[in-house]
């Protein structure tokens, strides 16, 4: 059983991430967390605001499985597949740099000065809302998200998603080393 409470080798994962996609790709499905948002949208009603999500969502019924999967998926390996007070390895200088910002690192996943109802303010509740806005454009713009575009657009050889996810890093790292500590 020790196999379930630790993280598996990237050789075990990344083959299993590549026959997932090649069996999205001979079922001539494409992956993506972000396109859901439209499948949603167009099951409650969203066609009779924007032609946009006027299509037969039924044929994407089943990468909302993969979403509930990966919410339901999430909660079992958090709640019983993992051994209690377990913290994620982080490099000393993530640690370190932290710490420095005012981030307790014995926090595990969720940092009690970043995700609590205590430290819900003005200023929280307004880098969630433009942070929310600007995750979910982003995606519509890219015409896709993180995970569409780095797992299936990348394997199917596309262009577009390789520049998107070049953008992705980059946009990754001003996030991280230019406006995080502005805003912290």
């Amino acid at each position: 059983m020790e196999i379930i409470y630790e993280p598996w080798p990237w050789y075990i994962s990344g083959f299993l991430i590549a026959v997932t996609m090649l069996l999205l790709l001979l079922l001539g499905k494409k992956f993506g967390m972000s396109s859901n948002l439209r499948t949603m949208c167009a099951i409650s009603g969203g066609n009779k605001f924007s032609h946009f999500f006027t299509y037969n969502w039924r044929n994407d019924l089943w990468n909302l499985i993969v979403v509930f999967g990966a919410v339901i998926g999430g909660f079992l390996a958090s709640h019983y597949l993992s051994l209690e007070n377990d913290m994620p390895q982080i490099s000393t200088h993530t640690l370190e740099a932290l710490n420095n910002l005012g981030i307790a690192s014995e926090n595990h996943y969720l940092p009690v000065e970043l995700f609590s109802f205590e430290t819900l303010n003005v200023k929280t509740l307004a880098i969630l809302i433009v942070g929310g806005f600007l995750v979910g454009f982003g995606a519509r713009y890219a015409g896709g998200c993180t995970s569409g575009h780095a797992i299936s657009g990348l394997s199917n050889l596309q262009l577009p998603s390789l520049i998107a996810v070049i953008g992705f890093f980059i946009g990754g790292l001003i996030m991280v080393h230019l406006i995080f500590p502005l805003i912290f």
